[in-house]
């Protein structure tokens, strides 16, 4: 049966490779996104098309529609961008998190928040476990998105238990992969790019800290598998857990587009997690889920995006 769905944040990297999956999967589409940060380039194609509609408003205006699903993935998820306007970052989180969860209700919908591993802030705990409640700081300068993504989660799972809101969380880990902001200032894009264009690689400390890194195809499957089973609301890990230095991934990137670019290092930006790395033990039991796609071959997919755009 097709199923009328709504995305927030559509527009953005994730966001427009689920609307073009649940689109092709016959489904009927609604792409909302303010393009703060996302691109109508994603979707032109899909424009005209039948069971495709994009809204262009913000996700903290109250919206009244109906739909069967909704997507919540509405939120700046790059430094560079939440730390750019943090009042509207934390606005976007909490009050989009209540529009969407209001919306819900009305249609009787399941509704899944896309949370992110910086709710666990700077771990004590390694890898990181659901159970795991994080170590945040909630006055820093990246507190605006950790702390808005933690007080997502709380709307939700009141309103799950409050008032039976058919309620979905992942919280995803570091995700590369075609569509990326170029300007986002995130590990992969900043590193392919400035490979490509002859400039120096900015590690930032000296590139120890460690990160995991999964392919948008995988984490896309992975929130369709969270929106479809009933076993569990959350939340669930979504993530790679293969851990990788920031400076191994720079010297791989430079290896795979062949740069002569060098390595510098820079200032650690404060409040910067030295460690991420997902347990993935309940997405493997709830959803059957585990990436397929390795660092490689995503790697080369990416370069060529950005070889585009360069």
């Amino acid at each position: 049966m097709t199923k009328r769905i709504l995305v927030t944040g559509g527009a953005g990297f994730i966001g427009s490779h689920l609307c073009r999956r649940l689109w092709e999967e016959g489904n009927e589409v609604i792409c909302l996104d303010d393009l703060c940060t996302g691109s109508a380039a994603h979707f032109a194609d899909l424009k005209g098309q039948d069971r495709f509609t994009f809204l262009q408003r913000d996700v903290t205006e109250p919206l009244d529609i109906q739909v069967d699903e909704i997507y919540n993935l509405a939120c700046p998820a790059s430094p560079v961008h939440y730390q750019k306007d943090p009042v509207k970052t934390m606005k976007t989180c909490v009050l989009g998190a209540l529009n969407m969860l209001e919306l819900a209700g009305k249609n009787g919908a399941k509704i899944l928040q896309t949370s992110t591993s910086e709710v666990y802030g700077e771990p004590l705990e390694h890898p990181q476990k659901e159970s795991y409640r994080g170590n945040v700081n909630p006055i820093g300068i990246r507190s605006c998105y950790d702390e808005g993504k933690r007080a997502a989660e709380t709307l939700f799972f009141d309103a799950y238990r409050t008032y039976g809101t058919r309620i979905r969380v992942v919280r995803i880990f570091n995700t590369y992969g075609p569509n990326m902001d170029p300007e986002d200032g995130r590990v992969v894009s900043n590193f392919i790019l400035q490979a490509l264009r002859g400039k120096p690689i900015t590690l930032y400390g000296d590139g120890s800290q460690t990160r995991s890194f999964c392919y948008v195809s995988d984490t896309v499957d992975a929130l369709i598998r969270m929106m479809a089973q009933d076993k569990t609301p959350g939340p669930v890990n979504v993530g790679n857990p293969a851990e990788i230095t920031v400076r191994r991934i720079a010297e791989q990137i430079l290896r795979m587009t062949q740069s002569a670019s060098s390595v510098i290092c820079v200032e650690l930006p404060s409040d910067d997690p030295t460690r991420r790395r997902p347990d993935i033990t309940r997405a493997k039991e709830v959803l059957g889920w585990e990436p397929k796609v390795p660092l490689e071959e995503g790697l080369e997919k990416t370069i060529a995006y950005f070889r585009t755009l360069a």
